[in-house]
């Protein structure tokens, strides 16, 4: 069975299939203590289903396996920007359509093959980043990768530019053997990190990650913050990409024809001046359409605050009249960033 279903989700673009138990992640108590912590910040989300994310039954009853999927979107093409740029930087895995969409439909078909394959009694459920379980504690278990001191999976064959997804099922499947850590006596991703959010090996608070500022948070970006910021606009690429396991990364098949050029490296003024309309039908279909025109404005405003100069200062004073607050507090910051003397 194992195999059929490795075949299978080879024919659907995925690239490694691995399998593990349906117990509890090992890490549960972490969780559990990182929430204590409110280190979540304003993702309360995982609070609400944590009890669900520590035990898997309370996802899908009965579940006795969970087959891990993985997909490259390492790209050739991907270069990071220096910080001197004007132009935005948006993280690697942002740069294609969203991957929600292009993962779904083959998930889908891989339960529903698992389903036919397990016979009637078979239940499976399948998820891309959004269900309530510890993907890569059960992704390090099933021998995928390793949780790395950023708190990223790395994967020895792929590096960590990759998606995880998931299948619980209740088709009982022999769990492949977990992957040790193989991250050693390497610090990079702590030093690499702008914000000192990975606050010791394989500890993160998510309030001080640029990631964390830039998409989940919805309201203002702390003024001490902004700063190393720089000019992302969209997430952070920093602590993965100083990842020494990056040399073995490869270009993934799936991902390849979904790549978004344009958002390689977007023009800050360009982007300021969207109104709600263009915002849509500029990111429509991608990542960045759920954190709203007013989210990535204000990070449009603050990556000018940082790198821009005198010729943004017309466009910041349009955007500091902007009718939405959040934006035009942003605006009037940046503005005060590039009169500095």
């Amino acid at each position: 069975m194992k195999n059929a279903i490795r075949q299978r989700a080879q024919e659907l673009g995925f690239d490694d299939c691995r399998f593990t138990t349906a117990a509890p992640p090992a890490s549960a108590e972490k969780f559990q203590y990182w929430l204590a912590q409110k280190q979540n910040g304003e993702m309360l989300w995982l609070e609400r289903n944590a009890e669900k994310r520590v035990e898997p039954q309370q996802v899908l009853a009965g579940a006795k396996s969970v087959i891990v999927l993985t997909v490259s979107y390492e790209n050739s093409n991907s270069k990071l920007k220096t910080k001197n740029s004007k132009l935005g930087v948006v993280a690697r895995y942002a740069r294609f359509e969203d991957y929600h969409d292009v993962l779904g439909g083959r998930l889908k078909a891989l339960t529903q093959f698992v389903n036919e394959l397990g016979g009637a009694e078979t239940r499976s459920l399948w998820y891309v980043d959004t269900g309530p379980v510890l993907e890569r504690d059960l992704a390090q278990r099933a021998g995928t990768g390793f949780v790395g001191k950023h708190t990223n999976l790395i994967s020895r064959k792929l590096g960590n530019w990759i998606f995880l997804a998931e299948i619980l099922t209740t088709l009982e499947l022999e769990p492949d053997a977990p992957e040790k850590n193989h991250c050693g006596s390497c610090t990079r991703c702590l030093t690499a990190c702008p914000t000192n959010a990975i606050t010791a090996p394989f500890q993160l608070d998510a309030r001080k990650c640029i990631s964390y500022l830039t998409i989940e948070l919805k309201g203002s970006i702390p003024v001490e913050l902004r700063p190393a910021i720089g000019n992302r606009i969209y997430g952070c690429d920093d602590c993965l990409a100083a990842c020494p396991w990056n040399r073995f990364a490869r270009e993934g098949n799936l991902m390849k024809p979904h790549a978004r050029q344009d958002l390689a490296a977007p023009d800050l003024i360009e982007l300021l001046q969207l109104d709600d309309a263009g915002f849509k039908s500029r990111f429509a279909g991608t990542p960045m359409l759920r954190t709203k025109r007013r989210g990535v404005l204000r990070n449009v405003c603050v990556a000018l605050g940082n790198v821009g100069d005198e010729t943004a200062l017309p466009f910041l004073e349009k955007a500091a009249r902007d009718q939405e607050p959040l934006i035009a507090e942003h605006a009037h910051w940046a503005m005060g960033q590039i009169y500095q003397p």
